[in-house]
């Protein structure tokens, strides 16, 4: 803190955390605290202040790296970076070898994923890649060709690079090859052939039940139109009902995760499904608000706004008075009266703030998925005459 202030940076980050885990029974406590000093003083020790520790409460002896970010050099700021991780076992692994230490050897870093991934899976949650490997699999279970396989693919709205073996879905910035998902050619073509070796048996219990899907639906149409909710087609979002636009979504995502053919044609919307909790969340948030539209939305953002400063105001004389303060019993008032400040009113308000900032960063874009999804189902839709949505089929190419 002393180096914090003196240049001015008290704020941000506290510290940062690494590890350096040792190989069991490899090491004692002694060296392997000797080993983390030695690390530390060659990653951090020229500019930044770190503590070192060694923890004996795993089979394998492991020292733990607290770091200042403030530099006691320059206060410049160690700012974490995905080099630096690289840098840290670079180091570590050259104390080790110079101490005849064994180190994991030729082993790709993060387990050959992304950090956001890496770190997404630890945290228990479901990734973009894992809804993709998902549809990977089911097309795979349903097919007994490459065309067949690369046909279901593009049923649930996928491009594929047959070249590459690469999949991209619409608004992604970049194709992900199959055999990253774990899906090497040799993988695809032992269970391709298996189903090509069950011959007339498999087209007729899984094939011509499981088609490719037709890349047409009437899902949102329906759910829509029976919650009474009209879409305008313009770019004005201020007077979209955005309880309604998640209710629609959620209901989506429902019908998707238990009703086997289920179709959303939009690859980015169907993959929101791994969001799903958290939608249901926001949902209710806004319902019980009374938040209906952008507009409503805002002014309890500011509302919010307003009511957490009169209450920091409030806090902050009795913060004055406390200082001042010399009655035992009027200072323990004061001080249980600033805590129910902070616990009963400050904190619930600023975690409703957040929630609601929130709700408003990703309102914009679940529109223009549903607003994308509803004008792909257009052509597909057919109102009956007691008002409910069908299916239609689709008009032929060039015909008006």
């Amino acid at each position: 803190m002393a180096v914090k202030r003196r240049f001015g940076k008290t704020g941000g980050t506290v510290a940062w955390h690494g590890y350096q885990s040792f190989a069991e029974g490899e090491v004692t406590p002694d060296e392997a605290f000797e080993i983390g000093k030695e690390t530390a003083r060659r990653m951090w020790g020229d500019k930044y202040q770190v503590v070192v520790t060694v923890h004996l409460n795993t089979d394998n002896l492991h020292c733990h790296f607290v770091v200042n970010p403030i530099s006691f050099i320059d206060g410049s700021r160690f700012q974490n970076k995905i080099y630096n991780h690289r840098r840290l076992r670079e180091v570590s692994d050259e104390v080790c070898r110079e101490r005849g230490k064994s180190v994991l050897e030729h082993s790709k870093f993060y387990g050959g994923k992304s950090r956001g991934v890496y770190w997404a899976e630890k945290n228990g949650h479901t990734t973009h890649r894992d809804m993709l490997a998902k549809d990977v699999e089911y097309c795979l279970s349903v097919s007994y060709t490459r065309k067949t396989f690369y046909q279901q693919l593009r049923g649930l709205g996928y491009e594929i690079d047959e070249t590459r073996m690469s999949i991209k879905g619409k608004g992604w910035e970049r194709a992900i090859r199959l055999r990253g998902l774990g899906f090497t050619p040799d993988v695809i073509d032992r269970k391709l052939n298996y189903h090509y070796s069950q011959g007339w048996e498999f087209v007729r219990d899984v094939w011509n039940v499981n088609p490719p899907k037709k890349t047409k639906s009437v899902l949102l149409s329906s759910i829509a139109h029976e919650l009474g909710y009209q879409i305008e087609h313009s770019h004005d979002v201020a007077e979209i009902y955005i309880d309604l636009l998640f209710l629609i979504i959620i209901e989506a995502l429902r019908a998707v995760k238990e009703i086997k053919n289920a179709v959303i044609m939009s690859v980015e919307l169907r993959h929101q499904v791994k969001d799903l909790q958290q939608l249901i969340f926001d949902h209710n948030f806004l319902r019980e608000a009374d938040i209906h539209t952008l507009p409503q939305l805002d002014r309890y953002i500011e509302s919010t706004k307003t009511q957490i400063q009169e209450l920091e105001r409030e806090r902050s004389l009795l913060r004055n008075k406390i200082r001042r303060e010399t009655d035992p019993a009027v200072l323990a008032d004061n001080r249980t009266q600033r805590s129910e400040i902070t616990k009963n009113h400050i904190e619930p308000l600023r975690k409703n703030l957040k929630r609601a900032q929130k709700i408003k960063e990703k309102s914009p874009h679940l529109y223009e998925l549903l607003k994308d999804e509803l004008q792909r189902e257009a052509p597909f839709v057919k109102i009956t005459r007691d008002g409910r949505i069908v299916m239609k089929d689709a008009p032929e190419r060039g015909a008006r």
